[in-house]
């Protein structure tokens, strides 16, 4: 199939980007609609997170999937910001498509957003009303990640921001830059309300021990990802047995050894042993040994336990080494709600892993309120790198939609266009807002251009008056690195997809559709 021209090839792809654009649009903002996704395996997504919206969509138009994969790098690089990149990369292409019927050639169109974009983000850098001078400051740090779970959970915002920010600070690094977002984890738990949520310096496995055990203090333990069982032959063998006294011996001689096994580990002072399954014979030495059992057949849940504790996981049944045996100031099951959990408690400064516990009513509840802490967590790791922030509630976005007229009109070129409908691409994030409030868009929009004009930069949309506010008064901060990212990758991706002019699609082959690395899969739910 072979697509040219105007007409067939580049207005398809603005017209495909405008869908996608208008799918995740009723979802930007504090008051975005919800979006009910079931993807490929069956499972349902109930949520308002762009992210998950376009990773879970079946996008298959080439054009709207650079746009998919412009806010992907946005997700992996600032964490938050990628329904700004989609929803503000159709309205560039929308504008771009009014400016191709004026009679502009696409190239001079590609110049001007090229321009208009490194103009905007050397402005942005000028818009930075505050900074966070201490990334080690609770307070500091949740009124910086507010606005990211607001966005998503809106009335939240003010329980899960201290959550999120004493997670983040009770394992930060001395060198910031080598923060990770996969130390902070969140334990889902069914029952209670959010304000019930906790954290907990150390991992939680939402699951009850083996044994009779369950609590100890100063434990030492042993991590393996093979089964603790009688050993099985590792090639096909057959064992000629003559009697049942024999046969007796033969079996005894397999319990002796998981004994001699169980006992020289015993020895080392391990007293917990975290492994995928326990086999009934190896659970009667373990209780004579009074050593705690642990199952964890995630291989998630066991790499996090071994980072929490210091343990190496050893691949076979053999005895510990020293340097090899994980320590925990307190292993214990805690009964959260009716729901049992394993928990290790590190109070030690040496650990390096927190964990959130989220209570919730629901399942699609819980899985919401993860999303949203993941990506304050992301917003926190691009906190320890920019610590500078912008005006949020759409004040950045319309404050550089005012300069970048100004800079339209002062441009002799064709560009001038471009530039001009660029501002007007940004004015749509804060319109979007405003519709998805319920409130009327021009109105509010002409009165917030009236404040940019009269020099007041910081003024934004307040969604719940519906009137104009003071975004810094309100302590409504977005971080400008993310609007850095977002103006960045969006302008490469519109103007990729306005270079195109031809469109060749070879004959698909025959055989499965190849699976998707990105998409959703039947083990999600371990992270």
């Amino acid at each position: 199939k072979h697509l040219s021209g105007r007409e067939e090839a580049v207005l398809r792809n603005i017209d495909a980007c405008k869908q996608l654009g208008a799918i995740v649009r009723t979802s930007m903002g504090p008051n975005g609609m919800n979006k009910m996704v079931i993807n490929h395996i069956g499972k349902l997504f109930v949520t308002s997170d762009a992210a998950t919206i376009v990773r879970e969509l079946d996008v298959v138009h080439p054009a709207a999937k650079l746009l998919v994969m412009a806010s992907q790098t946005q997700e992996r690089e600032a964490g938050d910001g990628t329904g700004f990149v989609i929803v503000f990369g159709a309205q560039l292409l929308e504008k771009a498509e009014e400016l191709m019927r004026m009679g502009l050639h696409t190239a001079e169109i590609i110049d001007g957003y090229g321009r208009a974009a490194a103009f905007a983000m050397s402005e942005l850098e000028q818009l930075a009303v505050k900074s966070v001078t201490d990334v080690a400051d609770r307070e500091q740090v949740a009124l910086a990640i507010r606005s990211a779970i607001a966005s998503k959970q809106f009335g939240l915002e003010d329980i899960l921001s201290p959550l999120v920010a004493d997670a983040c600070v009770s394992i930060l690094p001395s060198n910031m830059n080598t923060f990770s977002v996969e130390n902070v984890r969140v334990a889902k738990i069914q029952g209670g309300s959010i304000d019930q949520s906790v954290v907990i310096k150390g991992s939680v496995l939402v699951r009850d021990t083996e044994g009779t055990i369950k609590h100890l203090e100063s434990a030492k333990i042993a991590i393996y990802t093979c089964d603790v069982d009688v050993e099985a032959s590792e090639t096909k063998g057959t064992v000629l047995l003559h009697s049942a006294k024999e046969f007796a011996q033969y079996t005894r001689s397999e319990e002796d050894a998981l004994e001699a096994k169980v006992r020289s580990i015993a020895e080392t002072g391990v007293n917990v042993l975290v492994s995928p399954k326990f086999g009934d014979m190896a659970m009667h030495f373990l209780e004579r040994f009074k050593i705690m059992a642990i199952r964890c057949p995630s291989k998630f849940d066991l790499r996090r336990v071994a980072r929490t504790t210091g343990a190496i996981a050893l691949p076979k049944l053999a005895v510990p080494t020293a340097e090899e045996i994980g320590v925990c100031d307190k292993v214990g099951v805690e009964e959260i709600g009716s729901t049992k959990c394993v928990v290790f408690r590190q109070s030690s400064e040496s650990s390096r892993i927190a964990t959130i516990v989220l209570r919730a009513s629901t399942e699609n509840v819980l899985d919401d309120a993860e999303r949203a802490i993941d990506d304050a967590v992301n917003v926190f790791k691009s906190l320890t790198r920019d610590q500078r922030l912008v005006c949020g509630a759409g004040a950045a976005e319309l404050e550089l939609a005012h300069r970048l007229k100004g800079y339209a009109e002062s441009s002799p070129s064709l560009d001038q266009y471009a530039i001009k409908r660029f501002g007007d691409a940004l004015e749509e994030i804060p319109r979007a807002f405003a519709e998805n409030s319920g409130e009327d868009p021009t109105s509010l929009l002409s009165d917030l251009q009236a404040e940019h004009a009269a020099g007041r930069a910081d003024v934004g949309i307040d969604v719940e008056t519906g009137k104009t506010m003071s975004a810094s008064e309100l302590g409504i901060y977005d971080l400008l690195s993310t609007k850095l990212w977002a103006i960045r990758l969006t302008t490469e991706a519109v103007n990729t997809i306005l270079r195109v002019d031809q469109i060749v699609m070879a004959k698909t082959a025959g055989g499965p559709k190849p699976r998707d690395m990105m998409a959703g899969d039947a083990n999600d739910d371990a992270p």
